[in-house]
């Protein structure tokens, strides 16, 4: 495995299980970072299920600061981020810039791509569905879009999971060549 794996796809794609297996299957420690946040009974109950399904590995809640909480995790510890989808939205919810979220992201995939220790992103594929209605559901899915790609280019191995199934992604100008 690389030093930087994301896994992308939709809803209930098994994005996050095949994060948790990976985790499980590796010989050194691991870290959990969560960015999702307990905004209501619905997201308390759903990580508290995630909670319950993944082994007591230590985690560590990072909503936005994803950047320093790469920093204080052990180097050599395979850490998984689940996930970019709610850690873009928590910084717009914060009213971060388009141009603030696209810096901080990739300075972000950058120190994880720089890690000793392996790092699985997990983020979900929203671009394939309708168009949104209204301008802020543009807005996101076109930024967290932006994000994902920076994350892919930083990326060793990037896989798009659908039905529990996974595709590689190769960068087009390798196939195009």
């Amino acid at each position: 495995m690389g030093r930087l794996t994301l896994l992308v796809g939709g809803a209930r794609s098994g994005k996050s299980d095949l994060a948790v297996q990976i985790g499980e299957r590796h010989t050194g420690g691991v870290t959990f970072v969560a960015t999702a946040q307990r905004f209501d009974d619905d997201m308390s109950a759903r990580i508290s299920r995630h909670q319950a399904e993944r082994p007591a590995w230590p985690t560590v809640e990072a909503p936005v600061e994803l950047r320093r909480a790469l920093a204080d995790v052990a180097d050599d510890d395979l850490v998984i981020i689940d996930c970019l989808t709610l850690w873009v939205s928590n910084m717009m919810l914060e009213e971060w810039s388009d141009l603030a979220v696209a810096d901080y992201s990739a300075a972000t995939a950058d120190a994880a791509a720089q890690r000793t220790g392996p790092t699985v992103v997990v983020s979900n594929e929203v671009g394939l569905g309708i168009h949104p209605a209204n301008e802020l559901g543009r807005q996101y899915r076109d930024l967290l879009g932006r994000v994902n790609r920076q994350w892919a280019a930083a990326a060793d191995r990037s896989l798009f999971l659908v039905a529990g199934r996974a595709l590689p992604l190769h960068d087009p100008w390798e196939l195009l060549s």
